[in-house]
């Protein structure tokens, strides 16, 4: 943390509402509120995927929150009302710390409803809905995840592009992200660490300085690139841009809003460096397309065997079906937190290209400059301006530079206006 000394008065009350979010919210862990244990997957898999798990609310109630809901809730609306008190209602970041503090209300009351129909009703306020339209006529976030699945299909009719065999087993790819990662943090008090685990669902986790590998998973080449610019450029590195944030040390903590933004640019970070590749792809739309099934009614075997129809065999098929039910039940209303991936990458990538067109490329790099909500840009542009917080310290190469994104998104500003039907028709002779 950076000392103290050489902030003003004012500077010194917004440090101590924002030190007062980051110290309420240690408590609250989300993935760790709603993950289902070990037992319900042994008995799942004892039962041959045939019968759904055995979790209903009382499964809940038996796995304690680990703090006080109703102390909880109280708290960040103490520290709400204390904004407003000591910085006034139109303080531009009175006004973000105060989305916080509701935003976490709203996380409590969640993880309050585990197992109830509440709980998948205030999941899609925090995190959206796969039926979401992103303007009115659009298509939605289920629609696109259709469509992507569609030229997937078309891909993988080929045959010829193969994913490299999985040969690194987790000790190999923690070696081997380590050296990357040091490369681009510096080793200097080991500023992150990478090491093996065996409690996660995914693949791979990140944390405020450290990333975690699943012992039994194995990788190739490619993921261990993805995991770099994914974990370590965006999740990271954001993480250590809110810690060095002097007074606005909230930007260190990401409430769900800011989720979407962190995934959405883990994404166009992946698509920018030529990381991401189809079948990574396809877990995305997957995901997209199993919350939407549950949406309209489907059970947990109706998306698992969604997920065995895919190719996965019977553990994956329920690791992936119950990210999707976790925190709900398995016939309730999904958890909607993975829709994340490519709704904020269609966010951020919107976002970019309007900045490149609008010639307002200095909002571009604050994406990084914490955890940041995309709704709050123009208020931080303002707040770095102000001195109360930091450009970021830590920033992808491709973010370093912006003459090559600009041109990138200049061409696809220009290409956007071109009917992808009528060219299709033109070229289906020499196509």
């Amino acid at each position: 943390m950076t000392s103290h000394s050489g902030l003003d008065d004012y500077q010194l009350i917004v440090r101590a509402l924002s030190e007062r979010i980051v110290e309420a919210q240690t408590p609250i862990r989300i993935l760790d509120a709603v993950k289902w244990d070990e037992s319900i997957r042994e008995g799942f898999l004892k039962a041959k995927g045939k019968a759904l798990p055995a979790v209903d609310q009382a499964y809940y109630l038996s796995r304690p929150l680990g703090f006080d809901s109703s102390a909880k809730k109280l708290e960040f609306q103490n520290i709400e009302r204390d904004i407003t008190r000591q910085l006034g209602q139109f303080n531009p970041v009175g006004q973000i710390m105060r989305r916080m503090c509701r935003e976490y209300r709203m996380v409590i009351r969640m993880l309050e409803a585990r197992g109830t129909e509440d709980f998948g009703l205030i999941s899609q306020e925090l995190y959206g809905a796969a039926s979401d339209a992103f303007h009115a006529g659009d298509p939605t976030l289920a629609d696109l995840g259709l469509m992507l699945s569609d030229y997937l299909n078309n891909i993988a009719d080929r045959g010829d592009l193969k994913d490299e065999a999985k040969t690194l087993d987790a000790k190999t790819a923690v070696n081997l992200l380590q050296s990357r990662l040091n490369k681009v943090f510096g080793e200097a008090e080991g500023t992150i660490r990478v090491f093996e685990s065996d409690g996660i669902l995914a693949d791979a986790a990140a944390g405020a300085d450290y990333i975690k590998i699943r012992s039994d998973a194995l990788f190739n080449e490619r993921d261990v690139r993805a995991l770099e610019v994914h974990e370590g450029l965006v999740h990271v590195g954001t993480t250590l841009n809110g810690l060095s944030q002097p007074i606005c040390t909230f930007l260190s903590k990401g409430p769900p809003s800011s989720t979407v933004t962190q995934e959405g640019l883990a994404i166009l970070m992946e698509v920018i460096t030529f990381a991401s590749y189809p079948t990574r792809l396809r877990k995305l739309t997957n995901r997209t397309r199993a919350i939407h099934m549950a949406e309209e009614g489907a059970d947990f075997l109706q998306v698992f065997g969604f997920f065995r129809e895919q190719g996965y065999g019977l553990e994956e098929g329920y690791s992936n079906a119950s990210r999707v039910f976790r925190g709900s039940v398995p016939q309730g209303l999904p958890f909607t937190k993975d829709l994340s991936y490519l709704k904020g990458f269609i966010m951020i990538y919107n976002y970019i290209q309007l900045a490149v067109r609008k010639g307002k490329l200095e909002q571009i790099p604050l994406l990084f400059c914490g955890k940041t909500t995309l709704e709050d840009m123009r208020t931080l542009r303002k707040l770095v301006d102000e001195g109360l917080v930091q450009p970021p310290k830590y920033l992808p190469q491709q973010f370093q530079d912006l003459n090559a994104l600009s041109a990138w998104m200049c061409f696809s500003n220009f290409l956007n206006h071109l009917s992808l039907d009528r060219i299709e028709a033109d070229y289906s002779n020499i196509l």
